[in-house]
């Protein structure tokens, strides 16, 4: 590593190493002015994802506990779904759509969870029972949702997701050239020191 650094070290003279990092400082510093918003909402959603399990149902519901564990007792998935339906328009009205997501089996605990397309709520039910257990909002998936941008394409219900590609994709060649404007910011006066030490 030292000797590949030092053969960089030889290649760039000191006066070339100088100018090079003010243009890397100015990119530095541009590219944290500009994206200052990116980069907190990043950071804040990401840490709050990474608690999501240990939040006390705050940001990820807990799963509830259902009557049975054995499979073969459980009524129908079909039957299940119908009851989730009934469920979502008794308890929070037809206004919110039945568009499934997602169907997650859960048989150690013995419910099962229907998370829906087009809001954030959660219905989880007795599998064998079929009875409602609870509903809670999905607070993790609607900050996944701004982690990756992709919030912008729920509101505006585009096709192909365009925005969370702007958004990961600014956010990704950010943090490339953070890192690498960053490295040389670090290394650069290291370079330029020995430089010198070594031409005298």
């Amino acid at each position: 590593m030292n000797d590949y650094l030092w053969s960089i070290q030889r290649y760039f003279s000191t006066g070339m190493q100088v100018k090079l990092l003010r243009v890397f400082r100015k990119i530095h510093r541009t590219t944290g002015a500009f994206l200052f918003i990116f980069f907190f909402v990043i950071s804040i959603s990401g840490l709050l994802l990474g608690w999501k399990k240990n939040s006390g149902g705050i940001i990820l519901p807990k799963s509830a506990k259902g009557s049975s564990t054995v499979l073969n007792e459980w009524i129908s998935l079909d039957s299940l779904k119908k009851n989730a339906f009934l469920v979502l328009k008794d308890s929070l009205g037809p206004t919110f759509s039945n568009e499934l997501d997602r169907i997650d089996v859960r048989p150690d605990k013995g419910i099962v969870k229907f998370v829906f397309t087009n809001h954030y709520q959660e219905i989880q039910l007795d599998g064998a029972t079929g009875e409602l257990l609870q509903i809670h909002t999905r607070r993790s998936d609607f900050i996944e949702d701004v982690h990756d941008g992709s919030f912008l394409d729920f509101y505006f219900k585009t096709v192909g997701e365009p925005f969370k590609l702007f958004y990961t994709s600014v956010a990704g060649l950010a943090l490339f050239v953070f890192t690498v404007t960053g490295f040389w910011l670090w290394y650069g006066p290291i370079a330029i020191r020995n430089q010198k030490k070594r031409s005298v």
